[in-house]
């Protein structure tokens, strides 16, 4: 089989592109408000999005999992399910800047999570980074100095579902097929989402429902182009392009939702996103990869 060439250029080119995939997406949950409950608004996300997993329904349905597969796979649907609606709460609730530079978190939260769950070991340098990306939050959240609003909690709690979710992906990913892995975890996020949007249902329009499969789709292609970025070039070259976002979602909740530009939000995001490439690249040195680029964990 012809070794894939790697193209520093041609990766940073796809990782843009995954960003404004990805800023689309928040762009058009944000332009719901509040006229559809969350969890409603993210079941509908995960349901019209089964449109693109059609390509590999036959593989889904002939999937055999042992008992534990089956529970991790749970496992991860479960805090992807939590994470998903936190996500959209935030979104209705935080400018969007705000949810874009906390969602930065949450490669931090893989680092911390996968000394307890794959037994890592934390060096000094990474300790560091992590204590400086937590003072990247505190620039982000400045508790003490301003109200709180519950969105910046949701999103707290969103980064550290989505952190468990990913590492559970990355234990499967070495025991089953990637494409089973993806659709299993929508099939299972669904399932979890539906007595949730049932509980609050109402009645979405058109319009709502053209936005949310438009929702799906960006977020397909951000996580396709993702693929397409990692096969061009290493992380270390992709993972710092992931900052792009949060200059988008500054420009975009400005001009497009009238949010003021937040100063104290753009320095907390550039502390973080230093500490998440920091520690991208010594684990590059160390010739390991658990850290992930920012968008993996997306919806």
């Amino acid at each position: 089989m012809a070794e894939t060439v790697q193209s520093p250029a041609r990766g940073v080119f796809w990782m843009v592109v995954t960003g404004l995939c990805f800023v689309a997406v928040t762009a058009l949950v944000k332009s719901l408000g509040q006229r559809i409950p969350a969890a409603e608004s993210a079941f509908l996300r995960y349901v019209l999005g089964f449109v693109f997993l059609l390509p590999i329904a036959r593989r889904l349905l002939a999937v055999r999992l042992t008992a534990r597969q089956w529970r991790l796979f749970s496992l991860r649907a479960l805090f992807h399910t939590g994470g998903v609606v936190l996500w959209f709460y935030a979104m209705t609730r935080i400018p969007i800047a705000e949810v874009t530079a906390m969602n930065y978190i949450n490669p931090v939260y893989v680092t911390v999570l996968a000394v307890f769950v794959l037994g890592e070991k934390l060096a000094l340098r990474r300790i560091l980074a992590i204590v400086a990306a937590l003072v990247g939050a505190l620039l982000i959240l400045r508790p003490g100095f301003r109200e709180l609003d519950p969105g910046h909690f949701a999103m707290l709690f969103t980064a550290l579902f989505f952190a468990g979710s990913y590492l559970l992906a990355k234990i499967l990913s070495g025991e089953v097929d990637a494409g089973v892995v993806v659709g299993l975890l929508s099939v299972g996020v669904t399932i979890g989402l539906a007595p949730l949007a049932l509980a609050v249902w109402v009645w979405p329009t058109a319009w709502d429902m053209l936005i949310l499969l438009a929702v799906a789709g960006f977020a397909t292609a951000g996580h396709y182009t993702m693929t397409l970025a990692f096969a061009a070039a290493p992380v270390t070259v992709t993972q710092p392009v992931t900052f792009l976002q949060l200059v988008w979602a500054v420009a975009l909740g400005a001009v497009a939702f009238g949010e003021p530009v937040d100063l104290w939000v753009i320095a907390g995001g550039t502390v973080i996103m230093g500490a998440v490439i920091f520690i991208t690249w010594r684990e590059a040195v160390l010739k390991r990869r658990i850290t992930p680029v920012v968008s993996e964990t997306k919806t």
